[in-house]
This record gives structure tokens, sequence and C-alpha cells, in this order.
């Protein structure tokens, strides 16, 4: 553990990180590839959380016709789907998992205890959180804000397509500049769009840490535990 900044991470992945170029479904090299740095993560003697979204398959704002209720327990099924899919993923590296939901739907995934969560982290099991809160009208990010909080993660890692926060779009804007360090209140005052501001907000109010980094080099998540200074801090 010497060789490590942190011991205990949340990482957050989106569902569309898991399609890769297919944009929808699930790419298994991608997510072979993904799994495998964080089992070198864990082998590290990391504790390691993970909350993955559902965007690949289907997302609350899917439909405009649907009730938003039923959008987004439909959402969180897709969470579900992506989280067994990183839990096979894993276990096929060798890594133990358990995956925990916050609905409950016991033949597939244990219902989510904070105290169970906490106990499978320091048994050295990689916990996979899935269905978000549990609540429509929460995302994927404020479950793993939430999840993040109640497990006293050392820091929120969330994997992004950009390496790091902008002042502004950096895909649109050519002179965006990139904070290496940038506190809560300034990600909530500026709109800088780390996440939405209810996830921002409740890790601002619970001195929850948020790293902000690119995950198209997942050898970024090995890199930054072993200390590299990379993507954006928020503290």
């Amino acid at each position: 553990m010497s060789d490590v900044k942190y011991k205990r991470i949340l990482l957050k992945l989106s569902g569309e990180a898991l399609a890769g170029s297919k944009k929808t479904g699930i790419d298994d090299d991608v997510v072979r590839e993904i799994t495998s740095k964080v089992k070198e993560v864990a082998d590290l003697g990391v504790e390691v959380a993970i909350v993955v979204g559902g965007g690949n398959f289907w997302r609350g704002r899917s439909s405009e016709k649907m009730d938003r209720v039923t959008a987004d327990h439909m959402g969180m099924l897709a969470t579900l789907m992506n989280a067994l899919s990183l839990s096979d993923a894993l276990e096929q590296h060798g890594a133990i998992t358990r995956v925990l939901s916050a609905v409950e739907i016991r033949q597939m995934a244990e219902p989510y205890i904070r105290k169970r969560a906490v106990r499978h982290l320091e048994k050295g099991r990689i916990v996979i959180f899935a269905c978000g809160t549990g609540n429509p009208y929460f995302s994927t990010d404020t479950g793993a804000a939430l999840r993040a909080t109640e497990i006293g993660a050392d820091v929120f890692m969330k994997a992004t397509m950009v390496d790091g926060v902008y002042d502004k779009d950096p895909h649109v804007y050519d002179d965006a500049v990139r904070y290496e360090k940038v506190s809560h209140d300034e990600v909530l005052k500026s709109n800088l769009k780390v996440m939405d501001a209810t996830a921002a907000a409740l890790c601002r109010d619970n001195h929850t840490k948020i790293l902000v980094f690119s995950m198209e080099d997942p050898d970024n998540i090995v890199k930054i535990v072993k200390g590299a200074n990379l993507g954006t801090l928020v503290e």
C-alpha cells in the first residue's frame, strides 16, 4: 500500500464507455481492457467500488412520451446489466466481486446495505453498485456521489472522455483552459459541467474529493492511484 495514493476509491464509469466504438450495447474487448486495469488497481491493495451508468442501453430521457418514473426505472435496469457485465469480466481476470443493487433483484444482485458494502471492500472484494439511488429523477452521478460518501471513499474518480474540467467546452472552443484543481463551490457557481448540481452539491457538503479524468486510456486508472497528476481534482 505504500506505493498508492488512495486506499479506497469509487470509480464512476459511463455506460457509453463500455460500448466503445459500437456506441450502444457492450463491447467485450473494451470491457476486458477496462476491467484488467481495475483488477491491477485492486492487486495493489486498493479497495475498489464501481458505479456504472446505463446510457449504452437506455436513459431516462430516451423517450419523451414515456412517464419519467417508468423511464428512469428502465434506466436503473440498464445499469444492472452493465454491472453484471463488469462483474463477469472482473472475475474472468481472477477478481472476487459483489454486485449490490439499490433495487431488490435478489436472484441477480445483493440488496444494497452500507455496512455490507464496506465489509466486502475490507475483504478485498470489488463492489459494483447498480440501480443508482433506487429512486427516479436522480442521475447515476448522484448515485455515485452518494455511494462514495457512504463508504468513505478517499476519492470519487469520475471517468469521462475529456482529460479534466475546463472553463468551457474544449470540443467547441480552442482556447478552453483545463483546471488542475478547482473548488466544489466554483464548480457549482460557474456551472462547469463536472456533473449535475445535485451530485456536485452532495460532494461539496460532505467534503468528498472528485477526480475527473479521461478514460480514453484505461491505464489512467492505475496511474492516478499510483499518484500521477492527471485530470482535475475538485475539493
